[in-house]
Order: C-alpha cells, then structure tokens, then sequence
C-alpha cells in the first residue's frame, strides 16, 4: 500500500498579476497528476490551498476536474481538505472542494473528519485559525481516540508548526497527537521531513513558487510531492520533484561592472524555453537609478517575464534586510507584546488574525472571527458547530431533490 501527499498547489494564482504565472501552476499541478500515476499509488492525499481562492476561476476548476477525472480512470482515490486559502471564515461558505464531491473526491471536514481505506485510518481537519486554537485542540484529541483503534493511521493538517513556521503558528508541536504513523501536513511551502511520535511528519511544500522567498528551498529539495510506502512497521518517504515551467534568476551586480553583468545574464538566459523572472540587485550604484532601469530593461526586457531590480546606493550601509510585504512582522510583534498582559495565548492569537484579516479588509471575516472566539470561550455550550460550514453534506437529500452541483462534460480541456 502506497499514496502520493500533495499540498498547496494553489490554483488560479496570478502571481504578480501575470497571466503566464497563472499558467506555469496549471502545468505543474497537470505534471503532477501525472507524475502520481505513474507511481501507481493506490490513493492521493491534497493537505489543503488546493485552490488559490475560496471562488477559483472556472480555469482553476477546470483544471482540478482534468486532474481529477485522470486520477479516477486510473483507479485512484484523492482525499482533501480545505486550507486558509480555500475557505472564507463565515457562516453558510463552503470550499469549493465540495463541487466535485460526485465525481469522487472524498473531502476531509469536521463533519466528515475521517474515512477508511482498505485498513488505514484517515483523519484530518481543514484550517483552523490560531484564535480557535481550543476547539482544534479538542477535535485533535478525538482524533486521536479513534486512531488508537487503528493499527495503521494518517493525519491530514494545514496548519503552522512552531518547530517550522515559528513567527505565525497555530499549532505548538507538543499540542498534536503521537499516535499517528503519517501526518499529511500543508501551509508551510518548503519540504520538510520529520520524524515525530512513531511516524513521519511531511510537508511536500508547494507545487510552484508562490513566493519569492521559496527559492532556497527550491534549490534544495526542488518542487513537487512525495510518494509514501505504508507497507512496512514505519512508513518509508520518498521525494518526487517535477521540473517547474520558468526559472527564477538572481544576480548581483555591481554597478562598476554593469555591461558585463547585463551580458553575464543574457548568455544565461537567452535560450530558455520560457522567458524566466528576473531579480537583479545592482550595488554601489553612483547614478540616477531610472537610467539604470532603462538599460536593464532594453537588454532584458525582451528575454525575461518580469525584471525586479533593487538599487542599493553607494555608501550604503549593506544591512541584510528584506522586507516581506505579504507577512509585515513589524506590527504583528507590536500588537503581540501589548497583548502580553492579558495572558491568553487564544487572545493574543485572535488578535494577529483579526489584524491580519482588516489589513486586507476581509470584514465579513473577521466578524466571523469574533464570533466563533466568543462562542467558544464566553458561552456554557458551545456545542459542535464549529466550521461546519467548511463542508455541506450535498447528497443527503432524496434523488428527486438532488443537490445543486456544478458538473463539466470530461471531454472539456483547457
């Protein structure tokens, strides 16, 4: 018995508002499912942002559905459940996993927690933001019950690890059950292969560069999933990397040298199939920078997608400092230490969210939010409703009455 584990794909990304991007992750994920089948898995595990959005484009389904629908004329099962990206944080949304639930795919909820396939367990839990950290907590531990019955179990999580992910985490690595023998983990981009409790902990990171600063681990591990053996007492990981559509070029150049640097990128670049993106920090510059840019761009521009040059002035002080404009730490550690008094981890922690969430002018959301933290903290029963909106059941009602679902002829291709 053997699965493939995938995460974050990301689907109907346009990274830097580029069509060409949007397009470089459809190839990946399509060179996936292929990748998969060909290592004649018996099922697929999606550990959460499978879409980019909680309202994909119809590119972005269509794209999942080819996927799928090869996956299933090759007798392979995907089970999934829904990431940060996948869900809106209010009463009455569902993911969009849930459209293609009569084509097969088996969705992980906190309705429908855990399935059975063959004789191993699989239990999971979609997103939890750190501010629910109690109820996700409890339903761990329920998990966790029923695994003890198992002898062979995976957990399926899209959550922060301290141990990996240790500015913005939801969950500590003490606080997740040690009796699983796989934990199928999503959110974090890069690959991480860990051992914990008597199993193995993975991260397959995701399947393109969503982020700039991936490009380490890139070249590291590369991108792509992994495929894991269950058939002995310990599950055996293996690293199956798929070549990504473009490069991502960085190069420092000296302004002194700059012709020679120019020219050291063009003979790089010149004859890739796929113009790449371009990150060209030019040092002790001594110029008018627009001037500088309007060189780079009429050597480069016809070569590269996207040029991101960075100046740095002569006399400059060389401070190894990057600001990360998707994640501001700044105001999250100031709003962290004025929360300190307070005590409550869960505070501090609904606190960030909401910062985060208004920050984006996600309204709704962070209504939500308050909402949910309110109920499960302020209120004697809170009962187990907690995210059921992340998944309707859509075929329960009678044949006659039957669900809403948005179905695509197979024959249909991008």
């Amino acid at each position: 018995m053997k699965f493939a584990h995938l995460a974050d794909t990301h689907l109907g990304y346009r990274q830097y508002g580029l069509f060409e991007r949007e397009k470089d992750f459809y190839e990946v994920f399509d060179k996936v499912i292929d990748k998969i089948i060909e290592e004649k898995v018996d099922f697929v595990i999606h550990s959460g942002d499978l879409f980019e959005t909680a309202r994909p484009s119809p590119m972005a389904l269509l794209t999942f559905q080819k996927g799928l629908l090869k996956l299933k004329g090759a007798g392979i099962p995907m089970y999934a459940i829904a990431g940060n990206h996948d869900v809106v944080m209010r009463k009455g949304s569902i993911p969009p996993h849930v459209i293609f639930k009569k084509l097969g795919l088996k969705v992980i909820s906190t309705i429908n927690p855990t399935y059975m396939h063959g004789d191993i367990f699989i239990a999971g839990l979609p997103y939890y933001p750190a501010s629910h950290g109690k109820a996700m907590k409890s339903k761990l531990a329920e998990l966790s019950e029923k695994a003890s019955h198992h002898e062979k179990s995976i957990l399926v999580l899209h959550q922060g690890i301290d141990k990996y992910f240790p500015m913005n985490f939801e969950l500590e690595i003490g606080e997740i059950p040690d009796n699983f023998d796989y934990y199928a983990l999503g959110h974090i981009h890069k690959y991480v292969n860990d051992a914990y409790g008597k199993g193995r902990m993975v991260y397959p990171g995701s399947g393109e560069i969503w982020k700039t600063s991936e490009i380490p681990d890139y070249k590291k591990n590369g991108k792509g999933f992994v495929v894991v053996d269950f058939d002995g007492s310990k599950p055996v990981v293996k690293r199956v990397t798929v070549d990504i559509p473009r490069e991502f070029i960085e190069r420092k150049i000296e302004y002194d040298n700059l012709e020679s640097g120019i020219a050291s990128v063009k003979e790089t670049i010149k004859d890739f199939d796929k113009k790449p993106i371009l990150r060209l920090s030019i040092t002790d510059v001594k110029s008018d920078t627009s001037g500088i840019y309007e060189i780079i761009n009429d050597e480069l521009g016809d070569l590269a997608l996207m040029i991101r040059p960075t100046f740095k002035m002569e006399g400059d002080d060389d401070l190894p400092i990057e600001i990360d404009t998707e994640n501001p730490l700044g105001p999250t550690q100031l709003l962290e230490k004025q929360l300190e008094e307070y005590r409550n981890g869960e505070t501090t922690a609904l606190g960030v969210d909401l910062y985060h969430m208004l920050s984006k002018d996600k309204i709704d959301e962070s209504r939500e939010i308050i909402n949910q933290y309110f109920d499960e903290n302020f209120t004697s029963s809170v009962g187990d409703s907690e995210f059921e909106a992340e998944e309707l059941e859509m075929d329960q009602p009678p044949e006659e009455k039957e669900d809403i679902q948005v179905t695509f002829d197979k024959e249909v291709s991008q």
